[in-house]
């Protein structure tokens, strides 16, 4: 078998294996480059409401806050909950939280619910654990293997040797210039 051939069969199964793990990283990326923008895992939605509760923090207990969080049908979410002082509360209850200012009753209500397909390609994005790293690793040098191939998969003119120096140059140059910029 020549080199070339070798070369694109490699270029070839190395890309069909790592079809999911492009787009988890492609995806996941947009996604946190704007996190600015947008929380790229999350969905929150803020309520206001009036709870219920004793109005001194000393006479609050977990069957009380059960109380209210049964008005919305969750109570079976609770986590815990803590004073922030002796005039506010917070709540925990699934990925979510209540902020309750004890004096008045007054709540906000922070509801928290996973991004489909974002949480998780963003949850594998930022390397959950060690074997996930050695996996990431391990596309990572699969990503060396195809730029290295994908350079001589083309002959002649439109190969490396033709217009594909053109992109090689311009794909260098690039980053060059943002570092220049970035960095001075």
């Amino acid at each position: 078998m020549n080199w070339r051939k070798l070369n694109n069969i490699l270029h070839r199964d190395i890309g069909y294996f790592f079809v999911a793990m492009t787009l988890i990283y492609a995806i996941s990326g947009i996604a946190i480059n704007h996190k600015q923008d947008w929380n790229p895992s999350y969905i929150i939605n803020i309520d206001s409401t009036i709870v219920d509760l004793p109005r001194h923090h000393t006479e609050i207990y977990k069957e009380d806050i059960l109380k209210v969080l049964a008005k919305y049908g969750i109570e079976k979410s609770y986590k815990s909950f803590i004073f922030e002082d002796t005039t506010r509360a917070l709540v925990f209850f699934g990925d979510s939280n209540m902020e309750i200012d004890i004096p008045t009753g007054k709540a906000r209500i922070e509801w928290v619910k996973r991004k489909p397909l974002f949480f998780e390609v963003n949850f594998l994005h930022y390397n959950p654990g060690i074997y996930w790293t050695i996996f990431s690793d391990i596309y990572a040098i699969g990503l060396i293997i195809l730029a290295i191939t994908g350079m001589f998969v083309l002959q002649g003119k439109k190969g490396l040797k033709g217009r594909g120096k053109w992109f090689v140059i311009a794909g260098f140059i690039i980053p060059m210039i943002f570092l220049f910029f970035y960095l001075n």
